[in-house]
């Protein structure tokens, strides 16, 4: 039995996910590791469709031939909702059988709509249609806040990206219970929707690399690659105390630590395929971590940094602010060029 398969059998709260919508991967990931969930954003998207590419040109040149009128845009999406709705067909069996707490795969908006509410709400209710299995993932921004909790009044179970800090999984848990309560007063149903939060601890840690690497301050490379982890367990005593109804989701892994100080826990993992075979090679016990307390003399650490307080501490951020930490910016900016690059794409289909 996988390291992985292993944990979710004796920690069914704890929730693995394939992160990407690649077929062949999310396939070995149910199979071997209890997969219960896929993701995408726009650069796993365009890296699978590179790899994939020579099965999916047929398609792309059919959808330019038969819609010449489509910009590269529309095909673009044409494509990702293509590829997502294959992937999300290997899901669809735990969906059912878990009413909707598993078996889901995200979609993520466009990510050029991060500071227009509107415009995430709209491109979020088409991506919801693509399969009934869907959930969708919108920037915390500012913006992003506004619009979790309209869609979750809607009935679209959302997935909050691009999200670093505690404050930011307290906005967006507190827009969802808005929504919730919404749907609740009208006598609509909530009892299938499955609202995750993700905290990208491994940018975190980046961030944090990178803010320290021109500054005369010295902290020690134990205390650094425990930031993420400490921000999500921060965040995830918060949600326990305040009986959230969104789960915490951890994403971009970097160490080992990212995977076992959350085992045991009411969370979501979505893991790199190439991270799930190196913790499947791991020699370590699986136990549980979670309720694990923090090491205070990395904490100690840690609470010389002015840019850790800001994700650490629940006041940290105010929502105006989401989109101008360091994090936000950096993975923005990546999101923003991964997405041109797969319209760039389109474009020399179209050209040809």
């Amino acid at each position: 039995m996988s390291k992985l398969l292993e944990t979710v059998q004796k920690y069914p709260q704890t929730e693995i996910w394939n992160d990407s919508c690649s077929y062949q991967e999310l396939s070995a990931s149910i199979e071997e590791n209890g997969a219960s969930g896929a993701t995408t954003n726009p650069v796993i998207v365009g890296n699978v469709l590179k790899k994939e590419l020579p099965e999916r040109e047929d398609t792309i040149r059919c959808e330019i031939a038969d819609h010449p009128d489509k910009t590269e845009d529309d095909i673009a999406w044409t494509v990702i909702k293509t590829m997502g709705l294959k992937a999300s067909r290997l899901l669809i069996p735990q969906f059912e059988a878990s009413h909707g707490q598993k078996g889901r795969i995200s979609f993520q908006t466009n990510a050029k709509y991060y500071t227009n509410s509107q415009k995430m709400i709209d491109h979020a209710l088409d991506l919801a249609a693509v399969c009934p299995n869907s959930q969708i993932k919108l920037p915390a921004s500012q913006a992003g806040i506004e619009a979790f909790e309209e869609l979750t009044y809607q009935g679209v179970s959302i997935n909050a990206t691009v999200s670093f800090t505690v404050s930011q999984a307290i906005a967006v848990a507190e827009a969802v219970e808005r929504g919730l309560k919404r749907r609740e007063k009208e006598g609509l149903d909530c009892h299938q929707m499955h609202p995750v939060c993700t905290i990208m601890a491994g940018r975190v840690d980046d961030y944090l690399k990178a803010w320290l690497k021109p500054r005369d301050v010295l902290i020690s490379a134990n205390a650094i690659e425990h930031a993420g982890v400490y921000v999500v367990k921060n965040a995830y005593r918060i949600y326990q105390e305040k009986g959230y109804r969104t789960k915490l989701l951890v994403a971009a892994f970097r160490n080992l630590d990212h995977w076992r100080e959350f085992i045991g826990g009411d969370i979501v993992l979505t893991i790199p395929f190439a991270w799930q075979k190196k913790y499947n090679s791991a020699d370590i016990e699986v136990t549980a971590h979670m309720d694990d307390p923090m090491d205070e003399d990395l904490l100690q650490e840690l609470n010389q940094l002015d840019e850790f307080h800001k994700a650490f501490d629940p006041d940290g951020l105010k929502p105006i602010e989401f989109e101008h930490y360091g994090a936000f910016i950096k993975t923005m900016d990546q999101f923003l060029n991964g997405y041109d690059e797969l319209v760039r794409l389109m474009r020399g289909y179209k050209v040809k």
